[in-house]
């Protein structure tokens, strides 16, 4: 009864349209009294959740992502990606896509990519001769890889969620293969859909203008050596890098590019203050609401649960992505690491794998619940950015799923596509 008062109690406020942070708070204060539990354990582990080091990495980079794409980097990304494959047929569907690669490497979000490149690109494309949906497609698609490729928040939350047992720098650097491999599938699908649909064909850019293009966009592109360069080399953490990256995006953007008003920082820094607000609240409810799951034995008998089923590791690994992808139709990404790591890493453990492995799968996976409806807010913001309906991107972004889910099986049962390079440059 104690563990349907906390996940019932969480799941019909979450029904009844509270905010995801709210719920969990509000469950784990249920379930304190249900058990007799002094409210002051919530309480504490409430502000012992958002009392780490590390949880530092999260408003630092929001704010470098968000200086960077409001100061005129998303422009110079996506002119620097026109370079390389902008003169192909469906040339700008898979600048797009080479653009969010890019500007990944900076904001490492997903709705950040969308709202940056999309407001770019999807004008671009739409004058172009593309069809409007087809761009958005390509945009929201496209904006997956930020989740995956450095600098990204959830990776940091993803190892609070563990208990703070997880490298962030392992899990920075094994995002980057499954990164990559998925913004090269997606480019292969456009590529196709261009040449099947005779989509328009773009120009080879002068090597004079080339050069001028990649100087301008340089700049920006150097706070990805600064970060990855910084983890690997030792000369700071994955903290200090995002505190480092925020100052060094703040000079380039007010001083080198000078595209953004002085007056109007305050108001940026007013949206990443909410921004960071929302994610601390979540994170130090979701500490409490994990703590009340440890009480009640909810991980060990999930465990069990699972070990009833089967004890083959790939087929528990099925099952959870089977699982993860309906629950990321229905919240979002971040609450959901915060819910689920706790509960599905002593599985993990058991089977054998990987927990930084698990971790890729995990935000990939739950990632592309960011594309779907009833919830899928990075689908809200490019549908927002279009001009388009929800519906109608519901039906038509259908084909840019294989790809992903291509991937996200290679990534499940390829542990070396996550693995690899970690071992490689921090061992």
């Amino acid at each position: 009864m104690d563990i349907f008062i906390l996940i019932g109690g969480f799941t019909v406020l979450c029904l009844l349209g509270m905010p995801v942070a709210y719920a969990l708070g509000l469950a784990a204060i249920g379930a304190a009294l249900y058990v007799d539990m002094p409210l002051e354990a919530i309480m504490l582990k409430t502000s012992d959740g958002m009392d780490d080091f590390a949880l530092l990495a999260i408003p630092f980079f929001i704010l470098a992502g968000g200086i960077m794409a409001e100061g005129g980097m998303a422009t110079r990304i996506v002119n620097l990606a026109k370079v390389f494959v902008g003169f192909i047929r469906g040339g700008l569907a898979l600048v797009n896509i080479l653009a969010s690669t890019f500007f990944g490497c900076i904001s490492g979000s997903s709705v950040a990519d969308t709202a940056a490149i999309g407001s770019v690109m999807i004008p671009q494309m739409v004058k172009a001769g593309y069809p409007r949906l087809f761009a958005v497609n390509v945009t929201i698609a496209g904006s997956l890889q930020p989740l995956l490729i450095p600098p990204s928040h959830n990776a940091v939350i993803y190892s609070l969620a563990a208990g703070g047992t997880i490298s962030v720098a392992h899990l920075f650097i094994a995002g980057i293969i499954p990164g990559v491999l998925l913004g090269l599938s997606l480019m292969i699908l456009c590529f196709y859909i261009a040449r099947r649909d005779n989509f328009p064909k773009g120009e080879v850019i002068p090597l004079r203008r080339a050069v001028t293009i990649a100087g301008e966009a340089f700049w920006g592109l150097l706070t990805v050596v600064i970060i990855i360069g910084g983890i690997l080399s030792g000369i700071f953490t994955p903290t200090e890098s995002a505190a480092v990256a925020c100052i060094y995006s703040f000079l380039v953007t007010m001083f080198i590019y000078r595209d953004y008003k002085w007056s109007e920082l305050p108001l940026l820094i007013g949206r990443v203050v909410r921004t960071v607000g929302m994610v601390m609240i979540m994170i130090g409810f979701s500490i409490a609401f994990g703590y009340m799951m440890a009480i009640m034995q909810v991980p060990a008998k999930v465990t069990q649960f699972f070990l009833t089923i089967s004890n083959d590791k790939y087929t528990f690994l099925l099952l959870i992505n089977i699982l993860l992808l309906v629950l990321g139709t229905f919240m979002d990404l971040a609450p959901m690491l915060l819910i689920c790591t706790p509960i599905f890493l002593p599985v993990v453990k058991m089977f054998g794998i990987d927990p930084v492995h698990f971790g890729i799968i995990m935000i990939l996976n739950l990632g592309i619940g960011l594309l779907t409806p009833p919830v899928g807010p990075t689908l809200v913001v490019g549908c927002a950015i279009g001009k388009v309906s929800m519906e109608a991107v519901s039906k038509s972004i259908m084909i840019f799923y294989i790809p992903m889910l291509i991937v996200l099986v290679l990534v499940t049962y390829i542990p070396a596509l996550s693995l690899w390079l970690p071992r490689v440059l921090l061992n």
